[in-house]
């Protein structure tokens, strides 16, 4: 997907009366910018599984689409460490049978089947159209622990690169960026330009009322969005 056709999707969910994009649209919306996503396939049953289960590389994670479940763990909607098709099928019918109890009255959409990404330093980057201000951009800590302890920073947009690096500075977690205890510094450089990045999506496509990309994983080299949530307006 490139950008215009990215913009085409965020006009097409409105006509349709969908107020968020789905998860792979979020990803698919993300990655026209030049952030990378791990690499995934929509299944709609088991009868998908089979085929499409061998565009990806193990170990899987499956996760439930669904405009009614935004917390998908909390639902039973997210299960990890598959390793082949017999296990897909084993994890496909168990969400299901959890998502009927749990959600029983939440429009399923399909599921999404994606490689896992390597494990690195979890952070949050994100954005939102404030009424009075305009498009502000924020960084922090990201994973379960994001509300936990809210450590985040925030710029208004547009951003430039001195920005970025004074919003890492100000978090309490940047010490795990740069290298603590021996670990080896993450590719800041990178990171500074994912955030840039997100920062161009909410300048050009001014639907948007909500970006977030958490977790954001972030290695020695490089850094990937592992979830990624777009509410429009």
């Amino acid at each position: 997907m490139n950008k215009e056709e990215a913009k085409k999707l965020v006009n097409n969910t409105l006509t349709a009366g969908r107020q968020a994009l789905f998860e792979p649209e979020a990803k698919a919306l993300v990655s026209a910018w030049g952030i990378h996503v791990p690499k995934s396939v929509l299944i709609d049953g088991l009868e998908d599984v089979a085929l499409k289960s061998k565009e990806i590389t193990p170990p899987l994670v499956l996760k439930v689409v669904s405009q009614d479940i935004l917390h998908k763990r909390e639902f039973g909607g997210v299960i990890t460490g598959i390793n082949d098709s017999e296990e897909v099928n084993i994890a496909l019918k168990e969400m299901k049978r959890t998502l009927a109890e749990k959600a029983p009255k939440a429009r399923i959409a399909g599921f999404l089947l994606e490689e896992t990404a390597p494990t690195g330093i979890e952070l949050i980057i994100g954005g939102l159209r404030d009424p009075q201000f305009g498009p502000a951009v924020m960084f922090g800590t990201g994973g379960f622990a994001v509300e936990l302890v809210a450590d985040v920073s925030f710029r208004l947009a547009p951003l430039n690169r001195e920005e970025v690096f004074d919003m890492m500075r100000e978090v309490k977690s940047y010490p795990l960026l740069t290298g603590f205890r021996g670990s080896k510094p993450v590719d800041l450089a990178k990171l500074a330009s994912t955030v840039m990045k997100l920062s161009e999506i909410l300048l050009e496509i001014e639907e948007i009322k909500e970006i977030e990309i958490n977790p954001l994983l972030v290695y020695e080299e490089g850094a990937v969005a592992v979830d990624a949530r777009v509410v429009l307006q």
